[in-house]
């Protein structure tokens, strides 16, 4: 006879969102049962945002270090010329990962949350089962997550990788093209280009970084010319011979360029995980290849709920956190809907991108009459100190009544700056209200500030 076991709450996918939700239960006393199939922290804790993350600062770090190698910097540093012992890298990033998964697992079990580990199989909409183990629940949360969407002409193997073999080298190769100009493709091509790699990167869109608007990425083109990576815009990949090491591409003219590579790094983006785990047995509403949900994150099945990559984009991790933590709460009997003003997204290039909010040409598509004022970081004194001098912080604000709609930022470290930018559109702030607060000096912060009171009519240094 199959064993059964009883909880309030199944979730499926330890991810960002599976496991804050699992823990918000925990704590509301929800009796909770997370399955994961892999391991806990899914793909952002293991091989997303956190070894890439790792990896870029250790690319960075290199860089850095090269160039005070062979002569004097501006600084005065001398060094002599650096060497890098790739596994050592690996090993110190693994280690970080390897912290926040126990500490996702020790939260898990602070709470009172049952760890199954294995791959779940939906029966339906109050069953799963795990290897034999069959689970009946009062409620279902979806969280499976996405993967990276694989090109038919170029099937992951051998010296065709995906983001996951990429975070983990055991070598540098001497070339390395990357099929996507978008973050993850501009992220990895950057970290490796200052690892030492020659990086030639193929998009089929006319621009890099397509979804940011040409002024935000501007200052990462120019950037990414100076670190001496080939861009091939507008070009479409056609297949890859192995024997010859050649990845064949089509430019806009229909001509056919033989690009000679080592590896190829497929970086064209990501799609709700929905196959493998039964979920056609629910029969659930979809909207395109996620799944369709309301603002609490219901699906059209009652007590069946889906966060994160699975319901769609944006496929961020912060949302699908403050998604689980929400679903946690309205199965608790608390009345919430998910309905941010506004979800940041970080870019983690050479410099950096943030956009929260409305960039200028959406608000135009909104119907929205609003002030568009940017503060260059050349005028910074902080950015300055930083040898970072490139690019801007941009505010979008209504004319009429001064409310801020939207924080765009490029430059080095600005992803620092994604929490004031949220917290102001969240808090209703106007231009009056940013422009009004001191901001500490020297900080990146005071950009901030002098974007403000320039849409203002005022800047105080420019």
């Amino acid at each position: 006879m199959q064993q059964t076991q009883n909880t309030t709450l199944l979730i499926i996918g330890g991810g960002p969102g599976g496991y804050v939700a699992a823990i918000r239960a925990g704590q509301l006393g929800i009796p909770t049962v997370l399955v994961e199939g892999h391991a806990l922290g899914g793909t952002c804790l293991n091989v997303g945002c956190i070894p890439s993350k790792a990896l870029i600062h250790v690319a960075e770090q290199f860089h850095t270090t090269q160039s005070y190698s062979g002569g004097t910097s501006p600084l005065g540093i001398k060094v002599s010329a650096p060497t890098l012992e790739i596994g050592k890298s690996v090993e110190w990033k693994d280690g970080i990962v390897d912290r926040l998964t126990s500490g996702v697992a020790a939260l898990l079990k602070k709470n009172g949350v049952k760890v199954i580990h294995g791959w779940a199989k939906v029966i339906d909409g109050k069953h799963v089962e795990v290897d034999g183990l069959r689970i009946q629940c009062e409620h279902l949360l979806l969280a499976s997550g996405s993967q990276t969407v694989n090109l038919p002409m170029l099937p992951i193997g051998g010296a065709i990788i995906s983001s996951t073999e990429a975070l983990a080298p055991t070598s540098i190769p001497k070339r390395l093209t990357v099929v996507g100009a978008g973050y993850i493709g501009l992220e990895l091509g950057i970290a490796y280009r200052k690892l030492g790699a020659e990086v030639t990167v193929v998009e089929a869109r006319d621009r890099i970084l397509p979804t940011y608007d040409r002024e935000l990425t501007q200052p990462v083109a120019e950037s990414i010319k100076a670190l001496g990576i080939t861009v091939h815009l507008g070009h479409s990949v056609e297949g890859f011979n192995a024997a010859s090491n050649t990845l064949s591409v089509r430019d806009p003219q229909g001509e056919t360029l033989q690009l000679v590579t080592d590896q190829v790094l497929v970086a064209v983006g990501r799609k709700p995980r929905t196959q493998g785990w039964n979920l056609e047995a629910l029969a659930l509403e979809m909207n395109g290849a996620a799944i369709k949900i309301d603002n609490r994150c219901q699906t059209s099945m009652r007590n069946v709920w889906a966060i994160g990559d699975l319901t769609g984009e944006p496929m961020l991790a912060h949302r699908a956190m403050a998604q689980g933590e929400m679903v946690a709460e309205v199965i608790a009997g608390q009345h919430r809907e998910f309905n941010p003003t506004a979800i940041a997204a970080v870019c983690f290039t050479d410099p950096e991108l943030v956009v929260v909010g409305k960039t200028p040409d959406e608000a135009k598509a909104a119907g929205l009459d609003c002030l568009v004022s940017s503060f260059p970081f050349a005028a910074n004194g902080r950015a300055m100190t930083l040898e970072s001098k490139s690019g801007f912080v941009r505010v979008v604000a209504r004319r009429d009544n001064h409310l801020i709609v939207g924080w765009q930022a490029v430059g080095a470290g600005v992803s620092e700056l994604a929490a004031a930018f949220g917290q102001s559109l969240e808090m209703g702030a106007c231009l009056e209200d940013i422009a009004g607060t001191i901001h500490a000096h020297p900080t990146l912060g005071e950009a901030v500030q002098e974007a403000a009171l320039r849409a203002l009519g005022h800047a105080l240094h420019l």
